[in-house]
């Protein structure tokens, strides 16, 4: 019958979708270490489910960038070098460029920001902004991820376009999942974190394009210098 079918196709993409979140979040953490090792059938174990949603996760998050499969044997948490941040970087500055731009101009299906609607959006892009901030300045790396991903995502929302918002989320997922790497072997983190989100909303509210893009080259070239610190230890 087509409804038990429907049913089970829809838990198991739900399923599917749960252990992706959560094996990014042990990835984003830190607790699943770069070069990493296991198997469908041990995932499968650790969550208490059968092999195929466990399987299609592992997929999506390969295909995210942030697992390698390995032949026949399983799949391992891929490790990123410099060089592979200052290509994500390169991207999502280019992304977040071309987003401010039409943003200014309000093209295509961006938002004006003088409309009252997308500034009531900006108002709860900023809360996300502040406590973004917050975690930044206390040097609480993994609630500062939570937000920030949040923050890009709902201010790139404004420019109208879903694939859009689906890419820069993916280029900033791979940012978080390198920054991790390098920078959990670091101590203390507080005041060494970027932490001028509502800086960035401020200057769009304003419509000052130019500041906001000063702002996204002052965070890349920070983020950079804090991934390159740890090589020269």
């Amino acid at each position: 019958m087509p409804g038990p079918t429907g049913n089970g196709a829809v838990t198991r993409s739900t399923l599917r979708q749960q252990i992706a979140d959560a094996l990014r979040d042990e990835v984003l953490a830190g607790r699943l270490q770069p070069g990493q090792a296991f198997t469908v059938k041990e995932i499968a174990e650790q969550y208490g489910v059968s092999a195929t949603p466990v399987r299609e996760a592992l997929v999506d998050l390969s295909a995210q960038g942030l697992l390698e499969a390995d032949q026949h044997r399983g799949f391992h948490v891929r490790e990123y070098s410099v060089a592979d941040f200052r290509g994500l970087v390169e991207a999502r500055a280019l992304v977040i460029d071309g987003m401010f731009h039409a943003l200014g101009h309000g093209r295509g299906a961006a938002r004006d920001p003088g409309d009252p609607r997308t500034a009531a959006a900006l108002a709860g892009v900023r809360r996300r902004g502040e406590e973004a901030q917050r975690a930044a300045r206390t040097g609480d790396l993994t609630v500062l991820i939570g937000y920030d991903l949040r923050f890009w995502r709902e201010l790139s929302a404004l420019f109208g376009n879903p694939y859009l918002v689906d890419f820069l989320h993916r280029l900033r997922v791979q940012s978080w999942v390198c920054t991790v790497q390098r920078l959990r072997r670091l101590t203390d983190l507080r005041g060494r974190l970027w932490a001028e989100h509502t800086e960035v909303v401020d200057a769009l509210v304003r419509r000052n394009m130019e500041g906001a893009r000063a702002l996204i080259a002052e965070c890349n070239a920070h983020s950079l210098s804090l991934i390159e610190e740890p090589t020269r230890d």
